[in-house]
């Protein structure tokens, strides 16, 4: 059982990584009433399907945009910083969502303003907050942290909504949004006892220059390309989240569509909670692949049986090869990126598993049309696994990584033991 029990070396040696372990909690649980309330307040006020999803597409863009300029801040300033005045940011933005709530007729705009606003600032701080991991975890307990994180949003993504409901439904919407303001406070206040995290290179101004250097390194990087191609090919093929109402209507089983939502939550969760081993894993290449292959055939399963309960277990194993597949990506990000480029690759990441999921659920919705949606889901499931399985003899490079014997992944450890040393005394 101890090798099975999720590795808390992460959270003994680093006090950064506890603070944001808890920052990320109470920030996860504080979203969690927003974004239930805002897309239903606008239901509210429209009772219009496409008012709703309107919102998509005005986060999509400014969760792009600032999201490669959010890795080149955070190369450039003291994340610490960025991340604190973000965070201050945030809620200011739920302050004027609580504001409008208590109207006496609250008004539609600014829902939209906030949500772009929410994406935008969202774009900033992931870069920073992503960075951070390399930078306060020593480089073997990388997987572990990894793990320990995925751990604390799988816990959230299946408690937050469900509270976040119950709260909307009984209290309103502006008592949601109060919640979502006071724990904003609180996560301020424990950012503020983060450790001061300077750039690496010296402050400079962030600039377009910067995002390009960051994105020429990843494309001289097959590992890297690598790890960002599959999670794209996965996401965009196999992501129906958004076929579920009409797969649980398909199935005559309205009752299990919450089941739906939540199913790859504790798929994943349950990696989580038996992750030990995952840190004596050194071919992080492999879990990659491994998790995308897991989710791709699980995601054809889900459309291919008619059965609900084992349809909720398919889509339960694919929230676990996603897990899998994401602690790979992110051991070898954190593992192999240079300390002076990781804000501008976390940039990067933003976009690789922002991106693909947006994506896919337009690919999703358009196949469904034409061909029914269980079809939807089984043949993007099976193009998930043709295309992993492409991606793999393209970029061998990916399969055969090695933790310890990768250039990059040697020249990074080296790096950090090396900025860890005290300086020698001087006489």
């Amino acid at each position: 059982m101890s090798r099975l029990l999720p590795d808390l070396a992460p959270w003994r040696s680093s006090r950064d990584f506890r603070l944001l372990f808890f920052q990320g909690v109470v920030t996860f649980f504080a979203s969690a009433m927003a974004m239930i309330a805002l897309p239903l307040q606008i239901k509210e006020l429209t009772d219009s399907p496409l008012a709703v999803g309107v919102m998509g597409a005005v986060e999509l863009v400014p969760l792009v945009v600032f999201g490669l300029y959010g890795g080149a801040l955070a190369d450039a300033l003291d994340r610490r910083r960025v991340i604190l005045l973000t965070e201050a940011g945030l809620g200011v933005l739920a302050v004027v969502l609580l504001v409008n709530a208590l109207l006496p007729d609250p008004l539609l705009w600014p829902l939209y303003v906030v949500a772009a606003g929410v994406s935008a600032l969202a774009g900033l701080q992931r870069p920073a907050l992503d960075s951070m991991m390399a930078r306060i975890v020593p480089h073997e307990q990388q997987t572990a942290a990894a793990a320990l994180n995925s751990l604390r949003y799988q816990i959230g993504a299946i408690s937050g909504p469900a509270l976040a409901g119950l709260v909307v439904a009984y209290a309103g919407y502006g008592a949601a949004y109060g919640v979502t303001a006071v724990g904003f406070v609180v996560s301020v206040g424990l950012c503020t006892r983060l450790s001061p995290a300077p750039p690496a290179g010296g402050t400079e101004r962030p600039a377009l220059r910067g995002i390009a250097e960051g994105a020429r390194y990843a494309w001289s990087r097959p590992v890297l390309l690598g790890t960002y191609a599959v999670d794209l090919a996965a996401m965009f093929f196999a992501f129906p989240n958004t076929l579920f109402p009409f797969l649980a209507d398909e199935l005559d089983a309205v009752w299990a569509l919450g089941l739906m939502y939540s199913a790859g939550a504790i798929g994943g969760l349950a990696i989580g909670l038996t992750s030990g081993w995952t840190s004596r894993v050194r071919r992080h290449g492999l879990l990659v692949i491994f998790g995308a292959g897991v989710w791709g055939v699980a995601i054809a399963a889900a459309g291919w049986f008619s059965q609900i309960g084992v349809v909720l277990v398919c889509l339960a194993v694919a929230g676990a090869g996603d897990m899998l597949s994401g602690l790979g990506r992110a051991t070898i990000w954190n593992q192999t990126i240079p300390e002076e480029l990781r804000g501008r690759l976390a940039g990067i990441e933003v976009l690789s598993y922002s991106v693909g999921p947006q994506l896919g659920q337009v690919r999703a919705g358009t196949v469904a049309g034409w061909t029914g949606t269980r079809s939807a889901f089984w043949s993007g499931g099976l193009m998930c696994v043709a295309a992993v399985a492409m991606l793999t003899a393209m970029l061998p490079k990916l399969v055969t990584y090695d933790a310890d014997t990768d250039e990059d992944a040697l020249r990074r450890r080296e790096a950090k033991r090396a900025a860890q040393e005290p300086a020698p005394a001087e006489h």
